[in-house]
């Protein structure tokens, strides 16, 4: 039984394909953007249009933007010496926003995860491998996420890695600023006293 008219179906339908967003959250945005200006709808439509239009992918780093290289890849002030291995551009974002990592990334697009067919080699590892050839690159630094996916994938470069004579790091896991002991679980735990430093 179709309780919208076709449009505002269709709208619906769009918006639940995002991710993180259900069919309660689709619709509940479809009616927001139904109740906004034809201007404020346009806006939106039209920002989501240019930035197909104009962001891509770096040759080199593989972040998103709207030169290539990107602004990071260019910028002559940034430590050639190390990089930083990401899952996803967001993640640049993140490290980015705390201001202490001067280096060079590179951003797979995704990790190991073989339930659901992602290989190696749907990841932008040769391009690692080949940016390492003939580099100043001294220590490449795994950030992936700290669940089974992100693990296998930092265990899968530290072993293609280290037959090329750069350091392979990995980024400390643990408790949050602000967590308690007793709330966390064992593997952040054990992360946390594996990551520990001298004071």
């Amino acid at each position: 039984m179709l309780y919208h008219v076709k449009p505002v179906a269709k709208l619906i339908a769009e918006l639940n394909k995002l991710p993180g967003i259900g069919p309660k959250s689709a619709q509940r945005l479809a009616f927001h953007l139904l109740s906004v200006s034809t201007e404020e709808a346009r806006a939106l439509a039209e920002a989501i249009l240019e930035a197909k239009e104009k962001v891509r992918y770096c040759s080199v780093c593989g972040d998103l933007t709207e030169q290539d290289p990107c602004n990071i890849c260019q910028n002559e002030t940034r430590d050639g010496t190390i990089i930083c291995v990401v899952e996803h551009p967001r993640d640049v974002i993140a490290l980015e926003k705390t201001r202490e990592f001067k280096g060079l990334y590179h951003v797979l697009h995704g990790v190991i995860s073989p339930m659901d067919g992602i290989g190696p080699e749907q990841l932008r590892i040769k391009e690692l491998l080949a940016r390492l050839q003939n580099s100043p690159v001294q220590e490449v630094v795994i950030a992936t996420n700290p669940n089974v996916e992100g693990e296998a994938t930092a265990m899968y470069l530290a072993k293609l890695l280290a037959p090329l004579g750069v350091k392979v790091t990995r980024i400390a896991h643990g408790l949050p600023v602000g967590g308690e002991l007793e709330y966390a679980d064992e593997l952040t735990l054990t992360k946390a006293f594996l990551g520990r430093r001298e004071m």
